[in-house]
């Protein structure tokens, strides 16, 4: 079964300085994220500058407010172009992210790009079909909205 996949581009009135410092910071996830998500960063920083390797351990409550762990490493960082953070434990089968920034006339073009399988084969097709797939895709209309109110809405074009 193949994987499911979401792309999402949004333009942000910034510096890609801005942009990168913003969103490589792991502290900063928790402002751009659904409160009903529960989403909470638990694990300890290992320096201040986002590098291949590291580690980011969250507690979310997806569905019902259950708690879930979750663990994601950073793989891959080009400083000031993208980063890659996959799952290494947690509620997919498979989760692959990768965060793209392009500097563009008036700001900043930012990419992301979800690849993610839902454990337990036809239950979690089906599973994705009535409300994971719903839920990732409000998550990222929240953090859309959330963009714009923290660096503005973007005018130009």
């Amino acid at each position: 079964m193949a994987a499911h996949s979401i792309k999402v581009v949004q333009k942000i009135p910034v510096s890609l300085e801005k942009a990168w410092d913003f969103f490589s910071n792991p502290a900063n996830l928790q402002a751009i994220t659904p409160g009903n998500m529960g989403f909470t960063v638990i694990s300890k920083y290992h320096g201040d500058i986002m590098y291949a390797g590291q580690i980011i351990e969250y507690r979310v409550r997806p569905v019902m407010n259950i708690p879930l762990y979750w663990m994601t490493e950073i793989t891959q960082v080009k400083d000031m172009q993208y980063f890659i953070d996959e799952q290494r434990f947690g509620p997919y089968s498979l989760w692959h992210h990768q965060h793209h920034f392009k500097a563009i006339p008036g700001g900043v073009e930012m990419t992301d790009i979800v690849h993610y399988k839902n454990p337990l084969g036809i239950l979690g097709r089906l599973a994705n079909t009535l409300f994971v797939k719903k839920k990732l895709d409000g998550i990222f209309e929240y953090r859309l909205q959330k963009v714009e109110e923290l660096f503005g809405k973007w005018e130009a074009e």
